[in-house]
């Protein structure tokens, strides 16, 4: 009877290998289609940056990278992070625990706002914060009473870049936390665990690969953010511009070979971000299995 069951067993999956065993040639046409469109997308434009970066020599690549607005650009772009990448931690956490863990009214709404970012615009949401916080803006007048500069100065900036990345952490956890369900939770509770020891002893071992997988992302963006930063920031350079910022500044003075000088350092930026998503993915794909 096995015999008969394992016969029947792999009758039926023949069929179904046989649909998904593509000709040879219609394989091949999707892996060379999938590959010029990395090459022409991906691989391509790394490549124009770098040999625009260093088509000068590497002494002008070095003294565009130590230019004191540069620097500069490379200061305010870690101090920005340094202030969102936590901020949009604690937030994305705690959002994230009370959509998957807890039922309550305003939920939808909730997850409505964290998508909010994603389908608003970055040069619309920094408009809207110039609205708020600008001269003739609602706060406007009081801010300046008061001798507070929000617009064209770092706290604008802070704020647009907070506004731009606080989903990504969110919409992590929140699948993860989902999937994983609370047995674990309320086990540690019913054995005599307290609220935070349970939350630092057993929901956050499972969630670490996850979280890092946001914070890589979040960062990420972060320190890459231009529309929302451009129109907030005034783009004066030394004092409000960052990287991406300092970057356009360079180019439309057209001094091509410092603008990819300092725009390099984005890229790597961009491909240690892809090698540590990678790694982050793969645990968590091990995580569930």
């Amino acid at each position: 009877m096995m015999t008969i069951a394992i016969s029947a067993a792999r009758a039926d999956a023949l069929p179904a290998s046989r649909a998904a065993a593509e000709p040879a040639w219609v394989r091949r046409a999707l892996i060379g289609v999938s590959l010029a469109f990395v090459g022409v997308f991906l691989v391509l434009p790394l490549v124009a940056v770098l040999a625009g970066a260093l088509k000068e020599g590497g002494s002008a690549y070095l003294a565009a990278i130590r230019d004191p607005d540069a620097l500069a650009a490379v200061k305010l772009t870690l101090l920005v992070a340094a202030i969102a990448v936590p901020v949009n931690l604690v937030f994305g956490v705690a959002a994230a625990w009370a959509i998957a863990k807890f039922e309550f009214r305003g939920k939808s709404v909730l997850i409505t706002l964290i998508d909010l970012p994603f389908a608003v615009s970055p040069v619309v949401s920094g408009l809207i914060f110039v609205l708020l916080f600008g001269l003739h803006g609602w706060m406007g007048p009081w801010l300046d009473a008061h001798d507070l500069h929000v617009i064209f100065a770092v706290p604008g900036i802070v704020l647009a870049t907070l506004f731009v990345t606080f989903p990504f952490v969110a919409r992590e956890l929140i699948p993860l936390m989902q999937s994983q369900g609370s047995e674990e939770e309320e086990a540690s509770l019913i054995l005599g665990a307290g609220g935070w020891q349970t939350f630092w002893r057993v929901s956050l071992p499972n969630l670490r690969w996850g979280l890092l997988y946001g914070v890589i992302v979040l960062n990420a963006r972060a320190m890459g953010e231009f529309g929302a930063v451009s129109v907030v920031s005034g783009k004066i350079r030394g004092v409000t511009a960052t990287i991406p910022l300092h970057v356009e500044i360079l180019y439309n003075e057209y001094n091509s070979a410092a603008a990819f000088a300092v725009a390099s350092l984005l890229t790597m930026l961009a491909l240690l971000t892809l090698v540590l998503k990678q790694v982050a993915g793969r645990r968590i794909g091990l995580r569930e299995e």
